[in-house]
């Protein structure tokens, strides 16, 4: 029961992310499908309008190990983090951060080889949640002191001492650096925001009212990058909500 609260407490582009991806590596585990029906190839999409592979490829994270668990643990935590902080009320303008770095990165893919781009974009949402909270302080397994926006290459050396290729990570890092140069730096300096979400993508969430940044509060404790996510949004004790607090004070855009 406490499982399927928590899933429902979840913000509705979080739920349905996690959720297919959870389905489509499972499927794949118990063999249902394969990771070749899923998998991204350019040929296959534009000769013979596999069209589903562009957005299949995005839920397939390995097999059922350690791995997968290791991914799901960063993609619900910071996923949930952006979508309840600096975007809450905006579920449109983040599933429209989504689209834009999997289209980016899809771009990136055919020249680097990679087939499957689901961690590649759970390291750009790691890169726009660090730039977005850059006063919070975090620790690496209690070992060592760092502040937000360094959590992706600190990351990035953890999968390097593990022997992971560093392609995967360093794509969406760009992706992440591009998105967050066009929605919140740009804007700043030229005063248009070429990122507005479209329309078409806004009707989806007909539900959504603006809602007004709450007021400055002091930076939140130290806390892991590694830590679990908090259980409830308005424990403001916790310190991922205190983070979020600040980041939306700190982050206002205008629709």
């Amino acid at each position: 029961m406490a499982i399927e609260e928590w899933y429902k407490s979840l913000p509705i582009v979080t739920r349905t992310y996690v959720t297919m991806a959870f389905l489509t590596t499972a499927g794949c585990a118990l063999e249902i499908i394969t990771p070749f029906n899923v998998y991204f190839n350019a040929k296959l999409v534009f000769k013979k309008l596999q069209l589903w592979r562009l957005v299949t490829n995005f839920f397939f994270f390995g097999n059922l190990g350690l791995d997968f668990v290791f991914h799901m643990f960063f993609l619900i935590k910071y996923c949930k983090s952006l979508e309840e902080g600096s975007f809450r009320g905006r579920s449109a303008d983040f599933l429209w951060m989504l689209i834009f770095g999997g289209s980016l990165l899809t771009c990136i893919a055919p020249f680097v080889n990679i087939q499957f781009l689901g961690s590649s974009l759970t390291f750009m949402m790691v890169y726009v949640w660090g730039r977005r909270h850059q006063y919070v302080n975090l620790s690496f397994l209690g070992i060592f002191n760092f502040t937000a926006p360094y959590l992706p290459w600190v990351l990035l050396a953890f999968s390097l001492m593990l022997g992971s290729s560093p392609v995967v990570d360093l794509m969406g890092m760009a992706a992440g650096h591009v998105y967050y140069f066009l929605e919140d730096v740009y804007p700043r300096i030229s005063g248009r925001r070429p990122l507005k979400t479209p329309a078409l993508i806004k009707m989806l969430f007909p539900q959504e009212d603006m809602v007004t940044a709450p007021a400055v509060v002091p930076p939140p404790e130290r806390q892991d990058a590694f830590e679990a996510p908090a259980a409830a949004p308005g424990q403001a004790a916790a310190g991922a909500e205190g983070a979020e607090a600040d980041g939306r004070a700190r982050h206002q855009h205008a629709d």
